[in-house]
C-alpha cells in the first residue's frame, strides 16, 4: 500500500476552491480530502501551488506517443473523436501510468469521401517521434461509410459491438476546409444514425463546423456538438436552439483560429511548452490548417460567450492530431492550456474554464471516477505553481502530474 499526502495546497475539486489544503492518495485513488496526514505517507508540500483534477482534452486523434504527450502536461484523459483507441484496442494503455487514459468513436459516420478524407494527402505515411501511430490494433475499426438512413442504422451496433464508446457523426461539405462540395450525410440519415444510437444507449457528438449543420445535428437531437460553428456570427436563433436542446459544445477555438490561418506560434515560444516539445511538434504548433482565412476569431470568441451565458456546457477540446504542419496549430496536451486561455479571452472566468477541462467532460461523458478531487475518485491529479483559478496561464507551470496515484517521472 502506497500513500501519499499532499499538502499546503489550493484545491480546487472540480468545481470550487476548497478550504481544506491536504489531498490524501492511497494507491490508485484519493483516500480523503482535509484531515491529518497519515503516519508513514510520503509528503509532498505544495506550499505556494494548486491542485487540480487531471485535465481532459474532449477531442483529439490520438496514439500512445501522443497520449504521452499529453499526460506531460497534466492532460490525463483524451476523448478521441475519430480513431483506433477503442475498448479492446486500448488494452494495454489503461493500466499503463505513463500515458494519459483515452476513450474513442471509433470512426465517425460519414459518406464515402466525406470529411475527413480531404485533410489527408495522397500518398500520405505517419511520422515518427513523439506523434508516431501506436501498435497495429487488435480490433480493425469499423469504417462506417453512409450515404442512407438504413446504412446508418446498420453501422451504429457494428461500432458499439467494436468497443466506440459514443457514436459520431460527420456533418461537413467541406466549406470550412476549403474543400466544398464533399458529400455530406443529409437529414434523414443523421436522424435515423442518432435515433439508432440513442435506442443503443449510446452518447451520440457530431462534427458541425457551420450553423446550418449544427441545426442539424441539434434537429437529428444530437447529445453533444464535437465544434463551434464558425462560418458566421452567432444569432439568438442559434444560441437559443443549442440551449434549449441541452447539448454541450466542444468549442475546440484552437482549432477554429487554425482554420483561419492563425499559428500557435505564441505558444510554442513559450519556455514551458516548448522544452516539453521535439522539432516535429513545434514545427506543428507554429503551423495552421489555414483553410478558412475569410473567418473572425472574434465571432467565435462571442459565440462561446454567449452559449456559456445561455447555460451551454462547454468542454474544453483541441481537435489535436499528428505532427504534421498541413494540421498544424496545436500540439497534445500543450494546446489544451492555449484553449483554456481562449476561453478566458471570450469571457468566462478561470474557474469557469478549469470546469470545462474537468468535472464538466467527466460529467458529460459519463467518466464519474474522474475529473473531480474527492474521496473515492481516481488520483488523476495536477500540481502547478501559481494559481489558475485567478490566472489561467498558470495551468502551465507543471510541478507534478499523477496518474492513478502514480507520479509521472522526468522524461
Amino acid at each position: 500500500m502506497t500513500i501519499t499526502a499532499i499538502t499546503n495546497a489550493r484545491v480546487f475539486d472540480g468545481e470550487r476552491v476548497l478550504q481544506e489544503r491536504t489531498v490524501v492518495v492511497q494507491d490508485t485513488r484519493i483516500a480523503a480530502v482535509g484531515g491529518p496526514v497519515p503516519a508513514g505517507a510520503q509528503v509532498v508540500d505544495a506550499d505556494g501551488g494548486t491542485l487540480l483534477p487531471g485535465l481532459f482534452d474532449a477531442h483529439v486523434h490520438t496514439g500512445e506517443p501522443a497520449l504521452a504527450l499529453a499526460l506531460r502536461f497534466g492532460v490525463t484523459t483524451e476523448l478521441e473523436m475519430q480513431g483506433i483507441n477503442t475498448e479492446p484496442n486500448r488494452a494495454h494503455i489503461t493500466d499503463n501510468d505513463a500515458v494519459a487514459d483515452v476513450r474513442s468513436a471509433g470512426f465517425g459516420i460519414t459518406p464515402p469521401g466525406g470529411h475527413p478524407s480531404e485533410l489527408i494527402p495522397e500518398g500520405f505515411t505517419f511520422g515518427g517521434g513523439q506523434g508516431a501511430p501506436q501498435r497495429r490494433p487488435s480490433t480493425m475499426p469499423v469504417m462506417p461509410f453512409s450515404s442512407t438512413p438504413q446504412e446508418a442504422v446498420d453501422f451504429v451496433p457494428q461500432l458499439v459491438a467494436s468497443g466506440s464508446d459514443y457514436i459520431k457523426f460527420m456533418v461537413d461539405d467541406g466549406s470550412v476546409e476549403g474543400h466544398p462540395g464533399l458529400p455530406m450525410l443529409d437529414q434523414a440519415t443523421l436522424n435515423a444514425g442518432v435515433a439508432e444510437a440513442k435506442r443503443h444507449g449510446m452518447l451520440t457528438v457530431a462534427h458541425t463546423l457551420t450553423v446550418d449543420a449544427t441545426r442539424m445535428a441539434i434537429e437529428a437531437g444530437i447529445d453533444g456538438l464535437a465544434h463551434l460553428f464558425m462560418d458566421q456570427p452567432h444569432t439568438d436563433e442559434i444560441i437559443d436552439l443549442v440551449a434549449a436542446s441541452g447539448a454541450f459544445v466542444i468549442p475546440c477555438v484552437v482549432l477554429d483560429a487554425s482554420m483561419m490561418g492563425i499559428t500557435g506560434h505564441a505558444l510554442a515560444q513559450d519556455p514551458r511548452v516548448s522544452s516539453r516539445l521535439d522539432r516535429a511538434w513545434l514545427d506543428t504548433l507554429n503551423s495552421s490548417y489555414n483553410g478558412y482565412p475569410q473567418g473572425r476569431l472574434q465571432d467565435v470568441l462571442d459565440s462561446v460567450k454567449a452559449l456559456h451565458d445561455a447555460s451551454v456546457d462547454i468542454l474544453a477540446g483541441t481537435d489535436v492530431s499528428l505532427p504534421e504542419t498541413f494540421l498544424g496549430g496545436m500540439a497534445h496536451g500543450a494546446s489544451l492550456h492555449h484553449e483554456l486561455q481562449y476561453l478566458v479571452q471570450a469571457g468566462l472566468s478561470p474557474l469557469q474554464a478549469l470546469r470545462a477541462a474537468t468535472h464538466t467532460p467527466a460529467h458529460r461523458f459519463g467518466l464519474d471516477d474522474r475529473g473531480r478531487i474527492a474521496a473515492g475518485l481516481r488520483a488523476d491529479l495536477l500540481l502547478v505553481d501559481g494559481d489558475p483559478t485567478t490566472t489561467i496561464s498558470d495551468t502551465l507551470n507543471t510541478r507534478a502530474v499523477w496518474r492513478r496515484g502514480t507520479r509521472l517521472t522526468a522524461a
